[in-house]
């Protein structure tokens, strides 16, 4: 398959606003479901043979899985601050309460072991700042590889202030071996500034790929990356860009190992010069989390969280 746009609601299914699954997408690991939920609304749901995670967007839930429940403070938006999130097992049945309502994003991965559900707290969610200019942009490292433990899933949160461009320069991820890895990554997108906000996104063909797509993306929009050249990603003068990243291959190492274009790797090593936007970070995680917010009710005997895997990302 090549690089795929799908605007919002167009893959709606089950009560979920957006639906991507590896039958959907036409490859083999990476899932992201969208669901909103009015005040007082629920949803039961079966993980099968993937791990999830649970990320409020838009308010707080409660999450019950494996005789655990998970209280998810959330966040007033994507813009607003960084939130906390839980790890869903597979094999499992899950069901997400939201007294108040909200907006909450389950990515997932197909996968081969079943670690124990957990919850991980804003606090201790990395806020990283990369490049310089027009290129700044804030990255919140909730579920990177050297974060927090997962079988295949790897995904990030990315804000790029209007007028600023992310994603970039251009890389890939399509050919494993020592210096890269194999993943499928999806790009779901929030703008701000009104209805009217709008991006845009480009993914061009890579030496082993045939994805090609320039799209228009609006909040809800989501892109289908299987290969290829991504980026840049441009949030436009006025309009602050938000896109969860949701990954995951066949490689046995979880890392994300990437390939810049060589055309334009010579934009990193210009950064060394540069101011970095002023605009950032957007927010920073907070300190601490409210006294005892999030513990599961009913922690397994026995149970220890495994640690974070090794870390294995370029810087």
């Amino acid at each position: 398959m090549s690089a795929a746009h799908l605007p919002a609601g167009s893959t709606a299914r089950g009560g979920f606003e957006l639906w991507v699954d590896p039958e959907s997408a036409g490859w083999g690991y990476s899932a992201l479901r969208v669901l909103d939920l009015e005040p007082g609304g629920s949803r039961e749901f079966a993980t099968g043979d993937s791990e999830w995670i649970v990320l409020p967007l838009r308010g707080g839930c409660t999450v019950r899985v494996d005789g655990l429940t998970f209280a998810l403070h959330g966040r007033q938006d994507v813009f607003s601050g960084v939130s906390d999130f839980c790890y869903l097992p597979r094999g499992s049945r899950a069901e997400l309460a939201s007294p108040a309502g909200g907006r909450f994003a389950l990515a997932g991965a197909r996968c081969s072991r079943r670690l124990p559900a957990r919850y991980g707290p804003a606090s201790d969610v990395p806020v990283e700042l990369r490049g310089a200019g027009g290129a700044s942009r804030q990255v919140n490292n909730f579920a990177a590889a050297d974060v927090f433990e997962c079988d295949r899933l790897i995904a990030v949160e990315v804000l790029t202030p209007g007028g600023n461009w992310s994603s970039f320069p251009p890389h890939k991820h399509d050919q494993p071996g020592p210096h890269e890895s194999a993943l499928e990554e999806i790009y779901y997108y929030e703008l701000g500034g009104g209805p009217a906000a709008l991006g845009y996104q480009r993914v061009y063909p890579s030496p082993g790929g045939d994805s090609d797509l320039l799209a228009e993306v609006r909040s809800g929009d989501a892109v289908l990356i299987p290969d290829g050249w991504h980026g840049p990603s441009m949030a436009v003068p006025g309009y602050d860009m938000y896109y969860l990243n949701v990954m995951a291959g066949p490689g046995p190492l979880r890392a994300w190992l990437i390939s810049d274009d060589p055309a334009h790797a010579w934009v990193r090593d210009s950064w060394a010069g540069q101011q970095r936007d002023e605009r950032l970070p957007l927010y920073e995680a907070p300190e601490q989390e409210p006294p005892g917010h999030g513990a599961p009710r009913h922690e397994p005997p026995g149970h220890e969280p495994p640690g974070p895997a090794p870390r294995r990302e370029l810087p």
